[in-house]
């Protein structure tokens, strides 16, 4: 005889639990939810293999960039090297791309100096000396430097008050100097070096106008540079359009720049390096079965887009092609490039490759065309702006496609749970029943 409702009397409802209720979720968790753990997995190996290829990018824009026209100082055509003579002057340029090869002579006969004066050594009305937190005497001390006056009443200042006032023209400078071991005295300067900086005091006794306290005459710079005469207010001139000289001391001093073109060649070999490296990453995800790469065809666009600025011939007549050159491509696509015929080129050709490289602004050359490009790829509308665009969306959709999916298990299954508790009392209430009959049967039986 059948025993219980779902195996009556044995308490069958006791199978209703929350385990079976967790094992059936786990299972639909894996088919609705975790397919999402998986898909952003895949998300992070494409976005690491983005970076990497990135990263090959900008090394050869790196590249590129030395043989840009619009380069930020001098480019690879424009290196020069320089040697100097003599201690009287001081050579630099920002951008050694505007100097010209040769040598430039600098002969020194004054340097521009700041007017100084000093005050006799600080003293009270005993004849004492003071420091600077003394009172000075009243009165009015004035000072002129060229054409303003300036005045400036001591009542009630201390010296080192007097000079904070002073100090508050951009004009002067002024301090109170410990001169000796209870000696100071009160040291007024101009600002600027230069002949028209020279100062007239006048006003309050300190001793400004003794001749031993003017210390320094304000005078300017005079010197020869290439035999042009110089007479200007500052130590630091700017000749040759780009090179600045700083004079040091009385004297001749010399420089000599010569055209530097050491790093032309292996500049261009590290373009093909650098474009090789890129070439073997893209290559291995386009034909790549297992590709982590979801937009290939980004890929093979950019790809296209600089063998094309790399291949294509550049030149006033636009007949410069880096294939008549010594560059060459093996059967993978990689490039490679003959250093003889190459060096050649630049000895006998330099102007050419030159064109070929960086161009000018009507015609711009491989460097100047492809670091444009390659620049581009991460700008607003860049190919590389947009697929990091693109992933961001998807990471975003792939995130919240998740969050709905696991909010309508959850739902699903707590509805599960209430359905359960409801049968498992509705079973429990019938096999008690159900116990009240068997018992009677059982009676009937025995009588």
């Amino acid at each position: 005889m059948a025993e219980g409702i779902l195996g009556l009397g044995s308490s069958g409802s006791n199978g209703l639990s929350q385990e079976l209720i967790d094992k059936l979720k786990k299972t639909e968790g894996k088919a609705k939810v975790e397919v999402f753990d998986t898909k952003l997995e895949d998300w992070d190996k494409e976005l690491e293999k983005i970076d990497e290829i990135n990263v090959k990018i900008n090394e050869l824009l790196s590249a590129v960039n030395k043989f840009d026209l619009y380069k930020s100082g001098a480019n690879a055509f424009e290196q020069v090297t320089a040697s100097t003579n003599g201690t009287s002057a001081l050579f630099d340029a920002v951008d050694v791309g505007g100097l010209l090869p040769g040598t430039n002579t600098v002969e020194i006969a004054k340097l521009a100096q700041k007017d100084v004066y000093q005050s006799n050594v600080l003293k009270d009305a005993g004849g004492n000396n003071v420091n600077k937190d003394a009172i000075v005497p009243d009165g009015e001390l004035s000072i002129s430097i060229s054409g303003t006056q300036y005045d400036f009443t001591t009542n009630g200042l201390s010296y080192e008050e007097l000079a904070e006032e002073v100090n508050k023209n951009d004009k002067l400078t002024a301090s109170v100097e410990q001169v000796g071991d209870n000696a100071y005295k009160l040291v007024i300067k101009s600002t600027q070096t230069g002949e028209e900086n020279l100062l007239t005091m006048s006003g309050l006794d300190l001793g400004f106008n003794d001749a031993d306290n003017h210390t320094l005459t304000a005078q300017n710079m005079e010197a020869k540079v290439d035999g042009v005469d110089y007479n200007v207010s500052s130590n630091t001139i700017t000749i040759q359009g780009n090179l600045k000289m700083t004079a040091i001391e009385t004297g001749t001093s010399s420089i000599s720049i010569q055209q530097d073109n050491s790093a032309i060649l292996p500049g261009i070999k590290d373009i093909a390096t650098k474009y090789n490296e890129l070439l073997t990453m893209v290559d291995e995800e386009l034909y790549a079965a297992d590709s982590d790469i979801s937009d290939t065809g980004t890929l093979k666009l950019i790809m296209n887009s600089i063998k094309n600025s790399l291949f294509q011939s550049y030149g006033p007549g636009d007949d410069l092609n880096i294939f008549n050159y010594g560059f060459s491509l093996d059967k993978s696509g990689m490039m490679t490039i003959d250093d003889e015929k190459l060096g050649e080129a630049l000895t006998n050709n330099i102007d050419e490759i030159k064109a070929m490289f960086i161009g000018v602004a009507e015609k711009p050359g491989i460097g100047t065309y492809l670091k444009e490009y390659l620049d581009g790829l991460d700008g607003f509308d860049g190919l590389m702006s947009k697929y990091g665009e693109s992933m961001t969306n998807k990471k975003l959709e792939l995130e919240e496609d998740k969050k709905t999916a696991q909010e309508t298990l959850d739902e699903k299954y707590t509805q599960m749970s209430l359905q359960f508790a409801s049968y498992t009392a509705m079973i429990t209430q019938m096999e008690n029943s159900f116990g009240g009959m068997k018992m009677m049967i059982e009676q009937s039986v025995a009588g």
